[in-house]
């Protein structure tokens, strides 16, 4: 069974650093691009990052460049999501996304909430 599960969301103040983690299980990163994806509340959920099966990574937002970085770790099967220089409107629930071919699965998200 294909599954996700994110960690690491929590309240942080503006400025602060969070990493969000995605545990995958069922399936081997090898073959699977994961995306990071976010829902503010009362807005859409928009794409954040994505790191391909082969590790080249692209930017789905420009309000995180500079900030956000992804990695993964491929023993591990997990995938990271490193936030840097937190803003308010960071705050959202937090998605990962697996894809191979026509497969996808998601998480069951992790808030993140930036505030003084």
């Amino acid at each position: 069974q294909v599954q996700l599960v994110e960690s690491g969301g929590g309240l942080v103040q503006p400025g602060g650093s969070l990493r969000l983690s995605c545990a995958a299980s069922g399936f081997t990163l090898d073959y699977y691009a994961i995306g990071w994806f976010r829902q503010a509340p009362g807005k859409e959920r928009e794409g954040v990052l994505c790191i391909s099966s082969s590790d080249s990574s692209t930017y789905y937002a420009d309000a995180v460049k500079g900030r956000f970085t992804i990695s993964k770790n491929n023993s591990r099967k997990t995938v990271y999501l490193q936030m840097n220089n937190l803003k308010p409107e960071d705050t959202a629930v937090y998605y990962c996304r697996g894809t191979a071919g026509s497969t996808e699965s998601w998480g069951q998200g992790t808030q993140v909430t930036v505030s003084s």
